[in-house]
């Protein structure tokens, strides 16, 4: 785990609740100057804590009416299986998410969709025929009561 100061921990609070903020403004917020701020924000990247900037689109304004997630239960756990199986979720750009998990279900999947129909077509063309599937067990969402991304930051004493 990154050592992190306090102000690095302010840094990053700041940027992943908004990532297109200037340097300057940055800067203000934390209680330094500009040239600093940015220093330790490229230390940051570089350490690899801060992986990318992205922005947080609307599904729904752009056709994607649906969300699904699926729980995948594969034939085999061998390695070289999940590897496949993991590559094939890679190149689906309706999967949105692909976490393995312990337990009965090997996989979760967050899979958007323009409709029913197009989902059931996603789920019967390119899910269940992929590679070790054995099983597939789906639950459409009905609302979304938080979506937050990144993690919590404490500010206030050590991780």
């Amino acid at each position: 785990m990154a050592n992190l100061d306090h102000i690095d921990r302010r840094l990053l609070a700041e940027l992943q609740d908004e990532g297109r903020v200037t340097n300057v403004e940055l800067a203000q917020r934390v209680g330094l100057t500009a040239p600093p701020c940015l220093r330790r924000v490229r230390a940051l990247e570089e350490d690899g804590v801060i992986k990318g900037y992205h922005a947080e689109l609307d599904a729904s304004k752009l056709g994607y009416a649906i969300t699904v997630f699926a729980l995948v239960s594969l034939k085999s756990q061998a390695e070289e299986s999940l590897r496949q199986f993991e590559e094939h979720m890679r190149k689906l750009p309706e999967v949105r998410e692909c976490h393995m998990l312990n337990g009965e279900i090997d996989f979760i999947l967050k899979i958007v969709s323009r409709d029913l129909q197009s989902f059931q077509e996603f789920l019967t063309s390119k899910l269940t025929p992929a590679p070790n599937v054995a099983s597939v067990k789906t639950s459409l969402t009905i609302r979304t009561a938080k979506q937050v991304p990144g993690v919590p930051l404490e500010l206030d004493g050590d991780f």
